[in-house]
């Protein structure tokens, strides 16, 4: 009767060996990202410490006029009571949350066209993004020009179309400033977040929407069971790029409207204070107040994509 030989016991590893294995690999990895490191701390944490530290101080741009004096909390006090301020954080968050809203929208329904199979698809990606490749300063002195109450083309073709009474001055009335501004921001920047989301479908494996339909499941419950769930890491992504770009929005308002009260963001009332009235103390101040707003923005973003990923 012939027996059956046991094989024999694989070693184990050693569990010393493998974490002293470990630790090297990273403290490799630590020295090898100390370059970058150092470039990103000479770049970003030293202006930043700089500006927070000017912020308690009445520094003004001419520092030789008058000496530079340690005030405390004293700009910041004053910030709080500065109504200009206050109405540029209501313009921008805004026009952040007008634009963000419909670039996404429109950007998906773009992203959706653009994901599926018709003749000419390639042509229509490229054509979708001449709106993003046009430098923003210079979309926005077009878009001027095209909403000029006297000889824009916008106003002339609602007239004809008769679909406005008469021509309006779409720029200079309060009335229809921020929308005007947000139009054309919608009209530039939805192919990027098109481009994004467009991303994200493609990583989406094509046998999921085979076995939902095999299963009897129609378009929208594709969409709504499948798509959405798969497509949120790139809409986060998106959105977080998005609002974090509209916060900071300076060139389309400044272009519109240059240093108008009723249509400042809180860039352009920080570069007049710091450039315009030479206060660098209360300029960084302010510097300091945005990045708090963004901040907490980015921090109500990461928290969202937390719960999501649990």
């Amino acid at each position: 009767m012939s027996s059956v030989a046991t094989p024999a016991p694989t070693p184990r590893r050693r569990r010393g060996r493998s974490t002293g294995l470990q630790r090297r690999q990273t403290r490799l990895s630590w020295l090898l990202l100390l370059p970058a490191l150092a470039v990103v701390a000479f770049v970003a944490i030293y202006p930043l410490g700089k500006t927070i530290y000017q912020s308690f101080t009445n520094q003004e741009f001419l520092a030789g006029i008058e000496p530079t004096k340690w005030v405390g909390l004293q700009n910041y006090r004053d910030l709080w009571h500065d109504t200009i301020f206050r109405d540029s954080v209501i313009t921008t968050v805004k026009f952040t949350l007008i634009t963000v809203s419909f670039e996404f929208v429109l950007g998906l329904v773009i992203a959706l066209v653009v994901n599926s199979n018709f003749k000419g698809r390639g042509p229509m990606r490229a054509v979708m993004l001449v709106p993003w490749a046009i430098p923003t300063v210079v979309a926005a002195k077009m878009w001027q020009w095209m909403l000029d109450d006297v000889f824009g083309v916008v106003n002339d073709a609602g007239v004809r179309l008769h679909i406005i009474a008469h021509s309006r001055a779409w720029i200079s009335d309060p009335s229809t400033s921020l929308a005007s501004v947000c139009a054309v921001d919608i009209w530039k920047t939805t192919p990027f977040v098109a481009l994004l989301l467009l991303a994200g479908l493609q990583v989406i494996p094509g046998d999921v929407y085979e076995a939902a339909s095999v299963d009897g499941a129609n378009k929208l419950q594709q969409f709504w069971r499948i798509t959405l769930p798969l497509l949120r890491p790139a809409i986060l992504v998106t959105l977080i790029f998005r609002t974090l770009d509209a916060l900071r929005v300076f060139d389309v308002f400044a272009v519109f409207f240059g240093n108008r009260p009723d249509t400042q963001t809180m860039a352009i009332y920080d570069q007049s204070t710091i450039v315009g009235d030479g206060h660098v103390g209360y300029g960084a101040a302010v510097s300091v107040a945005i990045f708090l707003v963004i901040s907490l923005f980015v921090v109500i973003y990461v928290t969202f994509m937390r719960v999501t990923e649990e």
